[in-house]
């Protein structure tokens, strides 16, 4: 669940994003859209938000328990079906336990991600990826900076469940390597890791 608020440029709007698709389909109330994905609530626009709603003005908002709440008295009195999104971290700190030569394709390997709470099968493309390291793990229902949806896929005939990320994935500060954002040991596996 992303949710985004920037009145200076665009109004009194508040934005959540559940996941993405290719089309989308809308419905429009009162000071609210809907955008689903055929049944499934995908997303929200809801207009005079500050009137609605109670939360910080910042641009990227993070989700809690109480904005889900609030978000649902909106859809409540709009005749809409409540949500109830994950709110679990989705950009954790992840440990490389093994990684292997990808099957059928040469320039990918299959990595087995320890990310504190479960060990995910992650195909990664990059050339600096290795067993021992700490990285950065966007999970399944991860949103990127860029708005890419993380969700499951098969690469190459391979299971992949997540993204290990680069700096420029992360909308950080390039610092010229190129492949995957390795961390030091500052980090603790499984910790959440704020994106930019």
């Amino acid at each position: 669940m992303k949710v985004t608020y920037n009145k200076d440029h665009v109004g009194d709007t508040l934005f959540v994003t559940f996941k993405k698709t290719e089309t989308p389909s809308y419905e429009y109330y009162n000071d609210l859209t809907v955008i689903k994905d055929g049944a499934e609530i995908i997303g929200l626009n809801i207009f005079k938000a500050s009137e609605q709603l109670s939360f910080k003005n910042e641009i990227n908002i993070e989700p809690t328990e109480k904005l889900v709440s609030d978000i649902n008295t909106v859809l409540s009195k709009n005749g809409v079906e409540e949500v109830s999104p994950d709110l679990s971290p989705k950009f954790v700190v992840g440990f490389v336990k093994e990684k292997e030569a990808h099957p059928d394709a040469d320039k990918l390997n299959v990595c087995q991600v320890d990310t504190g709470s479960e060990t995910l099968q992650i195909v990664c493309g990059a050339p600096n990826v290795d067993a021992g390291q700490k990285v950065v793990v966007a999970k399944v229902g991860a949103i990127m900076p860029g708005g890419l949806y993380i969700k499951p896929a098969k690469l190459r005939g391979v299971d992949s469940n997540g993204m290990i990320c680069s700096k420029k994935e992360l909308n950080l500060e390039d610092d010229g390597i190129k492949g995957i954002y390795v961390l030091d040991d500052g980090f603790t596996v499984g910790q959440t890791f704020e994106v930019g």
